[in-house]
């Protein structure tokens, strides 16, 4: 450890996420973490909160998405992990650094051994060569011996295919050659981290997919990737979405369940909604009785289970984390037909969410109420189809 970094480093371990958000899935531990992470700005107009308590975990090796409205928050959530801005109150850890915690120094020293960041506006120096620019963080941090940095310089650009432009300068560059660029700099000294804001915002969706496809095969190689982006195609690619509206984190698994909600419903939902708690093989809904909680299923199985007409029991349908249940009832007023229960063997965490705000989610959103008629309707059938004998 660096005697700058002393006082700014704890021994951390690998920890569910506390806020529900969503934890590594890839069994290699927690590399960023904010804790009630809060960034209050002031202008003439007064105080404004950008970002209010966030709590979020990203893992080794992860590819994140950052998405949201603009002006939601994302940008001013990367310069938390970046160090480029400070939060108001709260805690940010990259691996087992205080990042709110350097100083100037520090936080220079740092980050250039520790990240590497990609900019929408790729932000190359325009007077030195595409060999230069890559070159350049290796000469600042030291991080490899000066006669290697030339050879490494070309490596990179030999990966994202720009070796033939080593000694042009960025203005003889497309947006898109000048981003490929901007991302082997960004890789020269080697970090674990690759924060990238809005890296394809400039570019046409072919530019913009190769550069994707890149950033997907630097996270097999164990490259950590959290990108800022607007493009809904690529949001969608990445392995974690993190949605962020009015500078809270969305659950991620209210966002997946109910993806027609608007930010602000979906927001409201993850403040409201009750974690629950089902051990093993219990029931949660009996068939017969009226509903008067939906679920979102966050960790564990649930199973749903039909009487057929010899008074047999069959599961018809598992559910696993960002699937839901309990709509039916809730939705027709008619008592369930079905029940569903943790499955035997292991427990079931949820997000319980109450009639009236099922009932305001059908109200203030047409495309929930759309969604939720069709589910309702192809489970009634499916139902229908098993207890008849049917199926």
């Amino acid at each position: 450890m660096d005697a700058m970094e002393k006082g700014t480093t704890r021994e951390k371990t690998a920890s569910t996420n506390p806020s529900g958000n969503g934890s590594n899935g890839n069994g290699c531990g927690t590399l960023i973490e904010l804790h009630q992470v809060q960034k209050t700005f002031q202008s003439a107009a007064g105080k404004y909160q950008a970002l209010k308590g966030i709590d979020l975990q990203i893992g080794r090796g992860e590819f994140v998405g950052i998405i949201g409205r603009s002006g939601s928050g994302k940008s001013t959530l990367i310069n938390m992990i970046t160090g480029i801005d400070r939060p108001t109150s709260g805690e940010v850890f990259v691996g087992s650094t205080a990042v709110h915690n350097l100083n100037e120094n520090q936080m220079a020293r740092w980050r250039g051994r520790n990240l590497g960041i990609v900019f929408q506006f790729f932000q190359l120096l325009p007077n030195l060569s595409v060999m230069d620019n890559i070159r350049l963080p290796m000469d600042l941090c030291r991080t490899f011996p000066g006669g290697e940095r030339r050879s490494r310089a070309m490596k990179l650009l030999e990966l994202v295919e720009m070796s033939e432009h080593a000694h042009k300068l960025p203005s003889a560059l497309s947006g898109g050659q000048q981003q490929r660029v901007a991302i082997a700099r960004a890789l020269a000294n080697d970090p674990p981290v690759i924060i990238a804001d809005e890296p394809t915002g400039n570019l046409d969706s072919k530019t913009a997919d190769a550069v994707f496809n890149l950033f997907e095969r630097l996270t097999s190689e164990g490259k950590t990737i959290v990108m800022v982006t607007h493009d809904s195609s690529l949001a969608r690619r990445v392995a974690r979405t993190v949605l962020i509206a009015d500078g809270e984190v969305v659950n991620e698994y209210v966002a997946q369940a109910l993806p027609t909600l608007s930010p602000t419903l979906m927001l409201e939902v993850s403040r409201k909604a009750e974690k629950v708690h089902i051990v093993a093989g219990e029931t949660i809904i009996r068939k017969d009785t009226p509903a008067e909680l939906f679920y979102i299923v966050t960790e564990g199985m649930a199973e749903v289970t039909l009487r057929r007409p010899n008074g047999t029991d069959v599961v018809v349908e598992r559910m696993g984390p960002g699937q839901y249940f309990g709509e039916i009832s809730l939705f027709t007023s008619k008592r369930t037909v079905a029940s569903v229960g943790a499955i035997p063997d292991a427990p079931l965490q949820a997000l319980a969410v109450d009639r009236p705000m099922f009932q305001k989610l059908l109200g203030e959103s047409p495309d929930f109420h759309a969604a939720m008629q069709g589910v309702v309707s192809a489970r009634l059938e499916q139902n229908r189809s098993i207890t008849e004998g049917q199926a």
